[in-house]
């Protein structure tokens, strides 16, 4: 296993065409379809940077801002963001695209936390985050804000 591994390497993204076995009774994404190409997308992010197995250890809060309508493109994207000594943080962002108009929207973004495994099922190490590019840094840099800054709004919601 490399000791380093970078931002860009562990980037993923997906699309989804949004289709009626993944919609409500009104015709937009079903919210647990959208988690579970959240929850996809960040498994790969995380198995592309550590050349391991991952697990999905936790998912912080998600808002739906936008709903994805019947026949757009959904787009799930994510990256690693941050690392522990066998975690591996990820910002997964989904947007929807219709495929008609070219009109792009942002529909939710969340944080995963996913553990690497070894061949035996345990919790294994994994590279140091390098972020080697100052596209890279600033990607990094504006996840790790971002999740202080969505930890900080969830706080607050419920601080009584």
């Amino acid at each position: 296993m490399d000791e380093t591994a970078t931002v860009a390497e562990s980037y993923t993204e997906m699309t989804e065409l949004l289709l009626p076995n993944d919609t409500n009774n009104l015709e937009r994404a079903l919210g647990g379809a959208v988690l579970h190409w959240m929850d996809i997308c960040g498994a790969i992010a995380g198995m592309r940077f550590s050349n391991r197995q991952v697990v999905t250890a936790s998912m912080d809060h998600v808002d739906f801002i936008s709903p994805i309508e019947m026949g757009e493109v959904a787009v799930i994207e994510g990256y690693v963001f941050n690392v522990g000594t066998t975690s591996l943080d990820v910002k997964v962002d989904v947007s929807a695209e219709n495929p008609r108009t070219d009109e792009h929207r942002r529909t939710t973004t969340s944080y995963f936390t996913f553990v690497a495994l070894d061949d035996d099922g345990r919790p294994a190490s994994v590279p140091e985050l390098i972020a080697p590019t100052e596209a890279e840094a600033e990607l990094r840099d504006d996840a790790i804000e971002g999740r202080r800054e969505q930890l900080k709004s969830v706080t607050e919601r419920y601080d009584l």
